[in-house]
């Protein structure tokens, strides 16, 4: 199971309607904005602003008001639609 492991995020970006980064075991990482409803009716200058938060195992977009864990992200869980 995703959760038993730890993943850190290194870097997270926003690319051509997706969501990437680099996790601390150097894989590449991407998922599309639409399978989330903030981001997907966001802004290219919100989907730039990411921050790492907790550690590494979470990501925030400020502007948004929306968090997303590694894990779940791992999991295949993106927030609401």
């Amino acid at each position: 199971m995703v959760a038993d492991l730890m993943f850190i995020a290194e870097k997270a970006w926003y690319e051509n309607g997706m969501i990437c980064m680099i996790l601390s075991d150097k894989k590449e990482v991407r998922f599309p904005i639409y399978l989330n409803g903030k981001l997907r009716n966001a802004t290219e200058q919100q989907l730039a602003n990411i921050e790492i938060i907790c550690g590494g195992t979470g990501l925030n977009w400020p502007d948004l008001d929306e968090d997303l864990s590694i894990i779940g992200i791992l999991e295949d869980r993106y927030g609401k639609v």
